[in-house]
């Protein structure tokens, strides 16, 4: 388990806005689980702060302020759906290592998690601050983006340690921003990419099954007579 602490402030009196400090706790699965209040200062003994906008706020930061969006999920929800022209760099990877531990973990995650939510075994990436770096400077705008807005609020974190001084994040990730919010490739929309494995499948059946009994409620409903002729001829045991 890693701590990863975050922070942000308000925006404007019309911003949409969270003040808060939080210490993320995150799972090998890449999902951050667990917050709890802290405090800190970086370097020059001043708060991070991170602007955090609902999806139509993020959308005029792009488009009339000029912050690049930069994908921080892993490459399985990435690939599901993503904005378009978006920078791809996941805070987690997945892990690949083969120390016993390791493999034994692996072995549980994709029994569980991987097999009913189709979430794959990842570990941080140590190279995700870097490879932001590699591709901005320090003052460049950044709309840091993930399915459920824990993961980019600990991007965030990292950045703002590294000197980035123009974070946002949206609030509740991806899975909030309403179909056609931003231009978009993929599979699927933004905000379902994160649903994937065995309850994906049984959402389906479920919404079939729905769908038939509410067809063989009405049928009988409306037409009574027919309904009964029909189990007339059903075989009885």
């Amino acid at each position: 388990m890693a701590g990863l602490a975050t922070c942000c402030s308000t925006l404007s009196s019309t911003s949409h806005v969270a003040v808060s400090w939080l210490e993320f706790q995150t799972h090998h699965s890449g999902r951050i689980t667990a917050w709890k209040p802290s405090r800190w200062r970086n370097a020059n003994g001043i708060r991070a702060e991170v602007k955090f906008v609902k999806p139509d706020e993020a959308k005029k930061l792009v488009t009339e302020e000029g912050y690049a969006v930069v994908d921080v999920r892993d490459r399985t929800q990435f690939e599901r759906a993503r904005i378009k022209s978006c920078y791809h760099v996941p805070l987690f990877i997945e892990n690949k290592d083969n120390d016993i531990g390791t493999i034994v973990l692996r072995t549980v995650h994709n029994n569980f998690s991987g097999l009913f939510f189709g979430l794959p075994f990842t570990k941080p990436n140590p190279e995700f601050t870097e490879s932001v770096k590699n591709q901005f400077s320090a003052g460049s705008k950044l709309l840091l983006v993930c399915q459920e807005g824990l993961r980019s609020a600990a991007a965030a974190n990292k950045l703002e340690k590294a000197g980035f001084e123009n974070i946002a994040c949206i609030t509740s990730g991806l899975q909030s921003v309403p179909p056609g919010t931003f231009d978009s490739e993929g599979k699927t929309e933004l905000q379902d990419a994160g649903k994937a494995g065995l309850v994906t499948v049984q959402g389906k059946i479920s919404a079939v099954l729905g769908t038939v009994l509410i067809c063989a409620f009405l049928f009988i409903t409306f037409f009574p007579d027919q309904a009964e002729k029909l189990l007339e001829l059903a075989p009885t045991s």
